[in-house]
């Protein structure tokens, strides 16, 4: 039976610029520790548990270089691996042991539908100490993509991840693969890029302590502080040295796979007025955030001067 499935985001790999300018911001300011380093990369744990949740690469350009999942065992790889092949995915090769450096384990590559690259992994490495710091991430908690085709996106990650419905906004389509609310999240765009990477923080109280940093650190917040609707999680938005979209985030609501009915667009624009905000704390994302969730900052491209937020095509929040 083929039954193997993803069960969390373990990590997000990233191509940048400037090697040691990136990580010199994840280490000093979003507060990630170095855990291994070789000549173009270096990979970066939270608090938490897994060996790493964080890789950088330098590349000629900013890039999405990988989403890297978790799954039970290396039969469930296996399974997973087979179940892509029958759904037309491009896989890169079999099934195999992965580098030690990078926390070792058994897994394989391949593209979604839209060529977005990811993989799937079994049996790596996990840090016997969990640090106490409630101001740093623990995980990665969630990963929102730009699509274009949506709707195909979100069967390629129910058919063959094995992921499970969560919540619909007019936007978005929240899918999870563990007791989380949403591992991933997909945005109805033009195409497909990384809208953003959202990182655990263990409270309220380690999330502010985390934005205050940022401020200190000349990083300004460019949407937040407030709670979201589908997932009901805390966030802060922030734009990193690439125009990659960072948030930290807490709280995010637990599923019980028993009672829990996904709810639709109509559902939650009563619930949530202010458009992604329960609090209407926040206030609006900043014009440049918006900008950068679909990719533009990273992918290249200025933001035109005076930029308006109509002026954004499809960017509206979930």
């Amino acid at each position: 039976m083929m039954d193997g499935r993803v069960t969390g985001v373990r990590s997000i790999e990233l191509g940048v610029r400037d090697l040691r300018k990136s990580a010199e911001f994840y280490s000093k300011v979003w507060a990630l520790e170095e855990v291994a380093a070789a000549a173009d990369a270096v990979h970066f744990r939270g608090t938490g548990g897994e060996h790493h949740l964080l890789t950088l690469r330098e590349r000629p350009k900013p890039s999405l270089l990988g989403v890297n999942f978790a799954t039970t065992d290396r039969a469930a790889v296996d399974q997973l691996c087979a179940k892509a092949r029958s759904y037309g995915i491009k896989v890169a090769g079999e099934p195999a042991p992965l580098p030690a450096a990078a926390g070792g384990g058994y897994g394989f590559r391949f593209e979604t539908p839209e060529g977005q690259p990811m993989s799937i992994s079994s049996d790596g490495a996990q840090h016997p100490n969990v640090v106490l710091d409630r101001s740093r991430p623990t995980k990665i908690s969630h990963v929102v993509l730009n699509s274009g085709h949506a709707d195909n996106s979100m069967a390629f990650f129910i058919d063959v991840l094995g992921f499970r419905h969560s919540d619909s906004t007019h936007m978005m389509e929240f899918l999870r693969c563990s007791s989380d609310h949403h591992s991933i999240a997909i945005f109805r765009d033009s195409g497909p890029s990384l809208n953003h990477v959202a990182y655990e923080l263990p409270n309220i109280d380690g999330l502010m302590r985390g934005t205050g940093r940022l401020k200190r650190n000349g990083f300004d917040i460019e949407w937040g502080v407030g709670r979201h609707g589908p997932g009901n999680n805390v966030f802060s938005y922030f734009i990193e040295p690439d125009g990659f979209v960072a948030e930290y985030t807490t709280e995010l609501d637990q599923i019980d796979e028993a009672t829990y009915v996904p709810q639709d667009a109509a559902y939650w624009d009563k619930m949530v007025p202010v458009r992604g905000d329960r609090w209407g704390t926040a206030g609006p994302p900043s014009n440049r955030m918006r900008f950068a969730m679909s990719g533009g900052l990273y992918l290249g491209t200025e933001p035109p001067e005076n930029l308006r937020c109509e002026d954004v095509i499809g960017r509206k929040l979930g």
